[in-house]
């Protein structure tokens, strides 16, 4: 299993990326006014770091040889007033890039969450929720690094060495030259760390994507586990990808380990030459201590920008990464498209008519094959067959969820692919045998937080089915708190609620998709009860395996790999001795022999 998670996270695109940059930047550009003031201050503080060296070169040559104690106090506070502005901008540009790397990721995950929601099924039935939530949580926080510390940071440090180096060339124009003159080296090897952390950053995501994609599914699957005693075997195979991820995770910081003492050695011999090239110019009267002081100053601060340069690289290939992978997921068009001039109906009859309809999940292997049928208003169908037979599918292309490849769908003689989306699925409502409840309360669960349904609906609806009961005997009744997956409540009592939620809605079109299936005898009485006042006026699409429950439809509709079979009511495909008959003995096999009129 450990192998088979998603390859996408292994392809590491490059360091910096132009055109990925230019979208990037088109979400600061609403906020550019704080990056304009950032960089403006950024300047100033740039400056101020440089500045220091060269007000002790002063003190040193102008005061302290000369025994000038009022200059050198005036030095000694100009140096506490650089300080002290230095600090009070710092404070400045460190809010101001925080705020705008949170306002900025705020609207990028507000727009991929938004964006998510219109992706049609079929892309997540392709599509591990782990890797999902991995877009919205960490490669946006990535970008976070990039917009707040990288993009804005970088230019302090570029701003920095400029600074330096301009106060290095205007006091001592020779001893700079024999301070950069370990450059080369410094650059070679920067090269050298950026290629190495760059191919252990791509394992560190690869193992990062596989961790969390095997922690989402197997703690949603955690039941299951815990049921087969799969829980040694689990972890064994969760410890093999957590060393994984540990062992990449050490291997970048190998190269870290390496590089930053590097720079440390590299610094440490500029300041061996400044003090042997400085010193002998000093001895021979052609450089003063201040410069030289100075200089040891300015090595020093040379050097850290560079390393902090090397720490924005890693940002910037992060941010790369991660924004490439979100991109790539906001491009994705698996949309149910909606037409450009829908049809707009009025209140739905509900009469619904499958004309040759071809589906398939994917191309030429069709789970529906050539399906005709026609459900008048207010009728009650019920589909049976054998797993596998296509009879959720038929619940699928009816909402479109998907859409088909042939024939056509027409809800009171308008095709839905005319329709707009959201239309078409006001007047449905659907009742899935796995019921999904979200955190939040009862209340909120009925209405879906849908503020024209109002508190009488909601209580009507709970009653009508049978579920106020149980509601109005929790201690908070309606606001009681709902936990994820409603794991507080039991199989019934969350089928009853998703039952109230689609009643709340007035369907004109109900589909109840196995919707007993899971609920005991007791539970599914009551049901019944509520479904026969509920079908009352609405057009019902039943799927059931217990044929008890679907008796009384009005038609029968019964499929076989997914093809129609048989048509008729109770009685007439009893009748026929087809499927239908042999699927009910097989139910009742147990039970008083058939009698067929």
């Amino acid at each position: 299993m450990a192998n088979e998670y998603n390859t996408e996270e292994e392809v590491l695109g490059k360091a910096y990326d132009s055109k990925l940059m230019k979208r990037l930047l088109t979400y600061i550009k609403p906020y550019r006014k704080y990056v304009f003031f950032a960089i403006f201050l950024n300047i100033i503080v740039a400056a101020l770091g440089p500045l220091r060296p060269y007000l002790t070169e002063i003190a040193v040559d102008k005061y302290i040889a000369k025994s000038d104690y009022n200059g050198l106090l005036l030095i000694g506070v100009l140096l506490l007033t650089s300080l002290l502005l230095q600090a009070f901008i710092q404070y400045f540009l460190t809010y101001y890039t925080q705020y705008l790397g949170q306002k900025t990721i705020f609207d990028l995950r507000e727009q991929l969450f938004t964006h998510t929601q219109k992706l049609a099924l079929r892309f997540f039935d392709k599509t591990p929720i782990g890797r999902i939530v991995t877009r919205v949580t960490n490669d946006i926080e990535s970008l976070n690094d990039l917009f707040s510390s990288g993009i804005v940071m970088i230019f302090s440090d570029v701003f920095i060495i400029l600074w330096i180096l301009a106060f290095m060339f205007f006091m001592d124009v020779k001893l700079s030259l024999v301070t950069l003159s370990v450059l080369p080296v410094l650059i070679y090897g920067t090269f050298l760390f950026r290629r190495k952390v760059r191919e252990s950053y791509r394992d560190v995501r690869m193992h990062l994507a596989r961790l969390n994609s095997y922690m989402q599914e197997h703690i949603t699957g955690m039941n299951i586990v815990q049921i087969f005693h799969k829980q040694k075997d689990e972890r064994e195979k969760f410890y093999r990808i957590n060393s994984d991820y540990r062992s990449s995770w050490i291997k970048a910081v190998f190269y870290y380990a390496i590089f930053y003492p590097g720079v440390e050695l590299i610094s440490s011999i500029a300041i061996g030459l400044i003090i042997w090239y400085g010193g002998g110019e000093t001895i021979r009267s052609s450089l003063t201590i201040g410069i030289l002081f100075a200089f040891l100053q300015y090595t020093e601060m040379f050097f850290r920008p560079i390393r902090d340069l090397s720490e924005k690289y890693n940002i910037m290939q992060t941010a790369m990464a991660s924004s490439e992978r979100i991109f790539k997921l906001l491009d994705n068009k698996t949309f149910i498209s909606n037409p450009e001039n829908p049809v707009i109906p009025g209140r739905l009859k509900g009469e619904i008519e499958f004309r040759n309809v071809w589906f398939a999940y994917n191309e030429e292997e069709y789970v529906l094959k050539d399906i005709s049928f026609k459900i008048n208003p207010g009728e009650t169908v019920a589909i049976v067959g054998a797993t596998g037979a296509g009879k959720t599918s038929l619940i699928n292309i009816l909402t479109r969820f998907y859409d088909i490849q042939k024939g056509s769908i027409l809800v009171d003689g308008i095709d839905i692919r005319a329709m707009d989306k959201k239309e078409l699925r006001k007047y449905i409502s659907t009742v899935l045998q796995d019921v999904f409840l979200f955190s939040g309360t009862i209340r909120s669960n009925i209405s879906m937080d849908n503020d024209d349904i109002p508190e009488e609906k909601i209580i009507s609806s709970a009653k009508l089915v049978g579920a106020h009961k149980f509601i109005d005997s929790l201690p908070k009744k309606y606001d009681e708190i709902v936990m994820e997956r409603g794991a507080t409540l039991s199989v019934g009592q969350k089928q009853l609620i998703s039952f109230a939620r689609a009643l709340a809605y007035d369907p004109q079109i109900l589909i109840l998709d196995e919707a007993t299936s899971s609920v005991d005898t007791e539970t599914e009485i009551l049901i019944q009860k509520a479904i026969e006042k509920l079908l009352v006026g609405r057009t019902a699409i039943v799927i059931a395996h217990r044929l008890s429950t679907i008796q009384n439809a009005d038609k029968i509709i019964v499929m076989h790999k997914g093809e129609i079979r048989e048509t008729g009511n109770h009685q007439e495909l009893l009748a026929n001795r087809g499927i239908y008959y042999k699927l009910y003995q097989l139910q009742y096999k147990d039970q008083e022999v058939i009698r067929v009129s």
